[in-house]
Parts: structure tokens; sequence; C-alpha cells
């Protein structure tokens, strides 16, 4: 597989909906992370990121505009001892609770299904960044309808063991605008990872589409210490 541009990837998708992108810095220090919502509804749109503990949640930018909570309200990033959990749900919940109890991040996954939001049936995506003794390796997943026919789940899930320094892996929700959505299809894209946390943190913003965004995170963790920065960006101020 050759590796793409996010940039290219991001501007050419008016919605690529809900994103994750998961890899190793350029210079190998860094397992790196970032996160990103977008909408389409004044429901969705009316959100913003906070930081909740050593992870963050989604919060109503106007609580008055709020009209429903389920699907759009969760906490997107946990993190359990030395792992990462990022997620586009409340899946991430269940990850940390069942992960906490010796269960694997597959098994976890195996008791949650895409969203029942009818007819997008939105896949859930999720990714965990696990780092010991100074390695480290992350796996991504996806949750889908079965071509739109929500009789069947489809589970697919996607481990990268030590990667590559200044490579990443790309996946989101739907392959571009729609009605209904179509679901994200085949594996994360590889994708180039450069410059530090703000460099990238402002390739990823600006490449969003302007009226889509919503918010974006972007963490990077010391691969020796466990030590991380954090950026969260908001259009809504």
């Amino acid at each position: 597989m050759n590796s793409v541009s996010l940039e290219t990837e991001l501007k050419g998708n008016s919605y690529p909906g809900r994103g994750i992108v998961i890899g190793k810095s350029e210079d190998g220090k860094y397992a790196v992370t970032a996160y990103f919502i977008m909408g389409r509804s004044e429901n969705s749109r009316n959100r913003i990121f906070v930081e909740e503990g050593e992870g963050i949640r989604t919060q109503a930018f106007d609580p008055s505009k709020l009209s429903d909570p389920s699907l759009i309200i969760y906490a997107p990033v946990r993190v359990l001892g030395n792992k990462t959990i990022v997620t586009n749900g409340d899946q991430t919940d269940t990850i940390y609770e069942l992960m906490d109890k010796q269960q694997t991040f597959e098994q976890a996954l195996r008791t949650r299904e895409f969203e029942p939001d009818a007819p997008n049936y939105t896949p859930r995506i999720s990714g965990i960044m696990h780092l010991e003794n100074g390695s480290y390796n992350y796996a991504l997943s996806i949750l889908k309808s079965n071509h739109g026919n929500p009789e069947s789940c489809n589970r697919y899930t996607f481990a990268y063991e030590n990667p590559r320094n200044g490579e990443g892996h790309f996946i989101h929700t739907y392959m571009g605008d729609g009605n209904p959505l179509p679901s994200f299809e085949g594996e994360p894209k590889l994708v180039e990872m450069d410059g530090d946390i703000d460099t990238f943190t402002e390739k990823i913003w600006d490449s969003l589409n302007q009226e889509n965004k919503v918010s974006l995170f972007v963490r990077y963790i010391e691969i020796e210490t466990g030590k991380y920065q954090t950026r969260i960006v908001n259009k809504n101020q």
C-alpha cells in the first residue's frame, strides 16, 4: 500500500464524518493520534471538545440548542494505564471497562455494532494505542452494516506492531457526502505523519471542510516516558 497525504485525503472529501488517525512521528519519538468530528445538522454542529481527566468529552456548545444527546455526547478519548483509547462513540467506555476486566480490544467490541441511525447506520470506528517499555503498537477497528443491511454487522480489526517512523493509518466513517451517507470501505489508509504537534494539528484542521468541521483533538505521547501533549481545536469558541 502506497502512503498518501493526509491533507490531500481530507481536502478531497467534503464529509468524511468522524475520523481517527494513529501513527508515529517522523523522528520516532512520539506515538501520535488525532480525532475529529464533523456535522451537517445544527445538533451535530453544536458541540465542542473539553478535557476530562486524561481524556476528552464532547459537550454542547449551546445547551439550549441540544435536541438529542444520543450518539453525539460521549467520551472519545480515555486512558487506561499505558493504553489510550480513541473512538467515535460511547464504545470508548465499553472498551475501557472490559479491557479493565482483562478482555481484549476485539472482545470488547464484539459486544457492540454500528450506530442505530437509519438509514446511515454509521460505522463505529475505534483505535487503541499501547506503549510499554519503549515499544509501541496500535490497532484500529470498524463495525459496519453489511452494505446498508442492518441485519448483519461486519467487524474488521487492523493491528500495527512496531510502526515505522513517519507513518500512520487513517480511518473515517463515510466515503463522502450523500443520502444515505456511504460507509467507509477498505483498509485504513496509510498516511504520512510529519511535523510537530502544532504543525500536524494545523494541517488537519485547515484541510477539513470549512462548513462541516466541528472539533479536533491531537495528542503526541513520548514513547519512552508516556508523557503527552494535547491540542484541542473547536470551531465554536
